[in-house]
């Protein structure tokens, strides 16, 4: 029965290795990899579990269609900077 289970565990490790091993290969952004301009989501009722680290996009541009590693939500910078209070004399 040991055998059976450090086999189990050897085969189960490989899977996971080789999924890492697929998810760095993965284009990373969301520039295509054809042509490098910006590219669409696509919403994948299959991915959706696996969403925030993997997303289908499209190219607009060259057609191509595929899936890409996603980056992380970086805040977008203020539109306008802050109003400023005026100084009061002391």
């Amino acid at each position: 029965m040991l055998i059976v289970a450090v086999l189990l565990v050897t085969v189960g490790m490989r899977f996971v290795m080789v999924g890492v091993a697929l998810y760095y290969l993965l284009p990373r952004g969301p520039t295509c990899p054809r042509c490098r301009r910006e590219t669409l989501p696509i919403r994948s009722a299959m991915l959706d579990w696996i969403r925030p680290r993997v997303q289908r996009r499209w190219c607009f541009d060259c057609g191509w269609d595929g899936v890409m590693r996603a980056r992380p939500a970086v805040p977008a910078p203020p539109s306008h900077p802050p109003a400023r209070r005026p100084l009061t004399p002391a």
